[in-house]
């Protein structure tokens, strides 16, 4: 499909993104590691977690009181191979930094190493996280909790959140093996974009209290939101698609992420109290990094990680198919076409864009502008 949305400089769109940040009161340093970890998932194409949620997850979140700019950072317990963090309700993605830095600088020394952190926020791309450790020559696994919106097998009440598990590989390719996606059929910011684009979401994703699908995208968001509405684990409705896999999944990321850190689960982090006024979230993470060196060695487990990925691209293709792709391909596909391009800007966040820089009085000329 022909991109018709103005591309914006990558470097502009940072830039830009860290003053706003620290207009709100993240410190610099801080906003550096939030700009780069939003932009990280338009570079691979993931539009749901980049510049659209820039103003409503984090800006607006922070300007409601649900989200702390400022990132208190606790260690709760450390081991050599562990930790448990408190983020304060800061920044997550500061907080997840940290983190990862930590884990890191472990496995280097002792083979693995693994973190949970509570009471933090939206941690952007979980990818992200699993691709620091990648970067070091080792495996990223993570996962997190999130306000309540997908129904268990059965059900049609919103009691967990769609939950990503995520994996990021070495491979002696051009890419990593990177396993980034929810446990449920679709997530909320794939829906919130829907409703940005002005389409439908597909039907078959989302249940409403009385087992229907639904497709309206602004409907569906609102509905949830009054608990009037739930997405499906991965495999959809029942049984009989596998729909109890993904339900299964979808639970074990949250009890990882709430159990390894003794934090809160499902309905107490819908960010809603009693009387409908907003509260923290309180959400959970979870962090493993693994470094092959100490199985086979790096190169030995890199080399047969790529010839797996080759030999799957490499086989039967159904009638009709184009080619076969490996977890990580497509977006590196999409780093390939974007990087001397910039970022694709659509017209809604361009009139936020242009709204922030205005109200916050910053010196900011946008191509889209012209």
């Amino acid at each position: 499909m022909t991109e018709t949305r103005p591309y914006v400089d990558w470097k502009l769109v940072n830039d830009f993104m860290i003053d706003v940040f620290e207009a709100y009161g993240v410190p610099r340093e801080d906003a550096a590691i939030c700009a780069d970890v939003l932009l990280e998932s338009d570079r691979r194409g993931i539009e749901s977690h980049g510049c659209n949620r820039f103003k409503p997850i984090y800006l607006d979140r922070i300007k409601l009181g649900t989200l702390k700019p400022v990132t208190q950072i606790e260690i709760l317990k450390e081991t050599p191979t562990t930790v448990v963090m408190d983020a304060h309700d800061g920044m997550g993605m500061v907080a997840s930094h940290k983190m990862m830095t930590m884990l890191i600088e472990k496995a280097k020394t002792y083979g693995m190493a693994g973190g949970a952190i509570m009471n933090s926020t939206h941690y952007g791309i979980a990818g992200y996280w699993t691709g620091m450790a990648e970067k070091a020559g080792m495996i990223g696994i993570s996962g997190t909790n999130a306000r309540p919106s997908v129904a268990p097998t059965f059900g049609v009440e919103p009691m967990m959140g769609t939950n990503p598990l995520t994996w990021t590989i070495p491979t002696d390719e051009d890419f990593p093996f990177n396993f980034d996606c929810a446990t449920s059929t679709i997530q909320n910011g794939k829906i919130e974009f829907y409703e940005r684009m002005g389409k439908e979401t597909p039907a078959g994703l989302v249940v409403n209290r009385k087992g229907e699908t639904m497709t309206d995208s602004g409907k569906i968001l609102k509905d949830m939101r009054k608990g009037q509405a739930a997405l499906l684990p991965l495999g959809g409705l029942g049984e009989e698609t596998g729909g109890y896999k993904g339900y299964g999944f979808t639970t074990i990321v949250e009890i990882m992420s709430a159990a390894l850190c003794g934090g809160p689960f499902m309905k107490d982090l819908n960010g809603v109290n009693e009387d409908g006024s907003p509260r923290l979230y309180h959400l959970g993470h979870f962090f493993i990094v693994i470094n092959p060196e100490f199985f086979m060695g790096l190169d030995t487990f890199k080399k047969t990680a790529g010839d797996i990925c080759r030999a799957l691209r490499a086989s039967a293709k159904a009638p009709g198919a184009d080619r076969i792709y490996t977890a990580g391909e497509k977006e590196h596909e999409a780093w390939l076409d974007r990087k001397d391009k910039g970022v694709p800007v659509g017209e809604s966040i361009q009139k936020e864009f242009i709204q922030l820089r205005d109200e916050l009085g910053l010196d900011y000329h946008f191509p889209f502008e012209d």
